[in-house]
């Protein structure tokens, strides 16, 4: 019996050491788990962050793009409120000689003289106006009638046969800017 004692003197600080082995290695599993909740939450923490983050880029590209839209909506209308400026201040002259050649009018009794500052001021008003890009298009008395120059105003029977389809009179002359047409030539076409 005193050796069943001892024997089991000796078992028993192996039992004890085993456990404590036991429970070291189940706190070390315990350790490893929580570590791996901790990078798994680290890593969900991550991807919330990087989530935040583009959610907060985003927001932003977004608010620029719309400052960016109300930034060129603003100066693109200020380019059409002044787009027009240098073609008016050019016409200004214009204005300016017809008013002198009004006073001339009232004060002359010469209508040559009248007749020749008139002449000049229209010549200087067409020469202001191809400046800006007008031109004019040409003559359509005996072409064909075309829908992309001309714009019939009526049909009258056509003098001869072979001016069926053709433009007959031109009421209107027709006009293009940058080569693009602006007024359609205002025409009588032969039926």
């Amino acid at each position: 019996m005193a050796e069943q004692e001892t024997e089991n003197m000796t078992n028993q600080p192996l039992e004890n050491e085993e456990l404590t082995n036991n429970s070291e290695n189940s706190d070390s599993t315990n350790e490893n788990n929580m570590t791996e909740e901790v990078v798994e939450l680290s890593v969900e923490e991550q991807l919330k962050a990087q989530l935040d983050e583009s959610k907060d880029q985003y927001l932003r590209l977004m608010a620029e793009f719309e400052n960016f839209k109300k930034r060129t909506r603003t100066e693109r209308l200020e380019l059409i409120k002044t787009a027009n400026a240098d073609a008016i201040k050019s016409m200004i002259t214009v204005l300016d000689d017809f008013d002198r050649a009004q006073k001339a009018i009232e004060q002359s009794t010469d209508v040559a003289a009248i007749k020749d500052g008139l002449n000049l001021v229209h010549h200087k008003l067409k020469t202001t106006l191809v400046s800006q890009g007008l031109k004019e298009l040409e003559n359509s008395i005996g072409k064909v009638f075309d829908t992309d120059l001309h714009e019939a105003v009526t049909n009258i029977p056509a003098p001869t046969e072979d001016m069926k389809g053709k433009v007959v009179d031109e009421l209107e002359k027709g006009y293009l800017l940058n080569d693009k047409v602006i007024r359609f030539a205002k025409v009588v076409v032969g039926a």
